[in-house]
């Protein structure tokens, strides 16, 4: 094989996975962020385990959104 079809056949995946690395860690604390200050609006203390758990749901949040939005970008512009 050529290196123009290896150039074709992984530009897209590796351009996605980028671009969502790079997008994951801001989106996480972000959403983090947001998920932490709604629950303080209910509950005026937020406890560890709370936290945590939030922690959790904000990073699988943040993951899907992330790789979908990497996707749809990178096959729009490329």
């Amino acid at each position: 094989m050529s290196l123009q079809n290896y150039y074709t056949t992984f530009h897209d995946p590796i351009w996605i996975i980028l671009l969502a690395t790079a997008l994951f860690f801001p989106i996480r604390k972000l959403i983090w962020v947001l998920y932490v200050r709604k629950k303080q609006k209910i509950q005026k203390v937020v406890s560890d385990e709370e936290i945590k758990s939030l922690k959790k749901r904000a990073t699988f949040t943040a993951i899907l959104l992330c790789v979908v939005f990497s996707y749809i970008y990178v096959e729009q512009v490329f």
